[in-house]
């Protein structure tokens, strides 16, 4: 089985809706996976933008969103998930806000490309203190199984 991931909110390469952006409620958007490979103790979630800040120039990869040591059995986040309310072991890194949790699309200028990479680990990353996304992805070097990504675009009206 391959790993799979997909959000009813968008097609693969679609249009993300308003819902998830800062023109909108900036809440996460529901997210579903399967097809874990055998031996897999846990997922890395990140969400980033590499066509920061000019889709035409960019110049760096704006860090949305960061969680690890998603739990092996979960498959799936709910829309808005709340850090509270995320599975029970997950961890959540910062984000470019310099925070935990979900920051929403808002580009300044032109149609960015976000994308939700998930990745299934032979092991649990454990306490990485405020971790950010490279932290996270030295960590998980050499324990990656399986890797997918979901591509959405945005551009604001």
């Amino acid at each position: 089985m391959t790993l799979t991931l997909q959000s009813p909110a968008f097609e693969p390469n679609g249009e993300i809706p308003v819902v998830p952006t800062c023109d909108g409620r900036d809440v996460s958007p529901a997210l579903r996976w399967s097809g874990a490979p055998p031996g897999t103790r846990s997922f890395v979630l990140i969400v980033d933008d590499p066509d920061a800040p000019d889709p035409a120039a960019p110049k760096r990869t704006y860090v949305h969103w960061v969680l690890f040591d998603i739990p092996a059995d979960v498959g799936n986040l709910p829309e808005g998930v709340a850090t509270s309310a995320l599975p029970t072991g997950t961890r959540e890194g910062l984000n470019d806000w310099d925070r935990v949790g979900y920051g929403g699309p808002c580009p300044p200028i032109g149609r960015h490309r976000y994308f939700f990479k998930l990745s299934a680990l032979d092991t649990v990353l454990g306490d990485l203190g405020r971790a950010k996304k490279a932290d996270v992805e030295r960590a998980m070097s050499g324990h990656v199984l399986a890797h997918v990504e979901l591509v959405g675009t945005y551009a604001r009206q």
